[in-house]
């Protein structure tokens, strides 16, 4: 399995006989190398998504046309983006689960707001959801964003995720300490990687608060397009 940030919340994730693309915002994302943008989506075979806010969508529809692969998601978000923008979906919803390439996706509850932008003002676009993949032995908890929620405990109990992908720049997220307190509480993580964070100046810059909550664990500050291997 190789999991690899693409900057803010994005990421490529190769599990199974999956390359997902993960909230793969790149165009105008501050963090992302634009010129490795072909590295960045070679093989792509799903885009998954978490919530219609620019910063995980907005390059949804233009890789799924260019690449001829399907956008995955809440059933709201997915069947807007069928209708208007004629690509392929695949819409399920919370508690639902789909095969991609071998991995079992399962949509679960997140704690934040979905929207897409509309001449008028934003457009409702379903809920916001996070994900348990499984597959190769491992379920990833992908977060979303989101707050701590108290369904974090029998998500995290039922899933029983190793790995914990968590939302943690704070402002609009948890932060790194409330993410060390989700973390230490509900799940039992042996590997732990923060996202949403160093985009801008208004969200953390270093995930050492999250380190520091969670003795034990191995928290992975990820690098660009660099692969973390599990």
């Amino acid at each position: 399995m190789k999991i690899t940030w693409l900057g803010h919340a994005g990421f490529r994730l190769e599990i199974e006989k999956a390359v997902i693309l993960l909230d793969p915002w790149m165009t105008g994302n501050p963090m992302f190398p634009e010129d490795r943008r072909a590295e960045a989506i070679e093989g792509a075979t799903h885009i998954l998504l978490t919530h219609g806010h620019g910063d995980h969508s907005a390059d949804a529809v233009t890789l799924a046309r260019d690449l001829d692969i399907p956008v995955v998601g809440i059933f709201d978000l997915t069947s807007r983006f069928e209708q208007v923008e004629n690509i392929a979906v695949t819409g399920f919803s919370k508690g639902g689960t789909v095969d991609l390439g071998g991995a079992a996706v399962t949509m679960v509850n997140a704690s934040h707001s979905s929207t897409l932008p509309g001449a008028d003002g934003p457009i409702a676009a379903g809920s916001e959801a996070g994900y348990m993949i499984a597959g190769e032995g491992h379920v990833i908890y992908f977060s979303g964003d989101t707050d701590i929620m108290a369904d974090m405990d029998w998500m995290g109990d039922y899933h029983k995720p190793d790995i914990g992908i968590l939302a943690a720049g704070g402002h609009f997220t948890m932060d790194m300490a409330r993410a060390a307190y989700a973390a230490k509480r509900y799940f039992d993580f042996k590997t732990v990687i923060p996202c949403h964070y160093r985009t801008f100046p208004l969200l953390e810059q270093s995930a050492e608060a999250l380190k520091a909550g969670l003795p034990g664990v191995d928290v992975v500050e990820p690098e660009v397009l660099v692969p973390i291997e599990i």
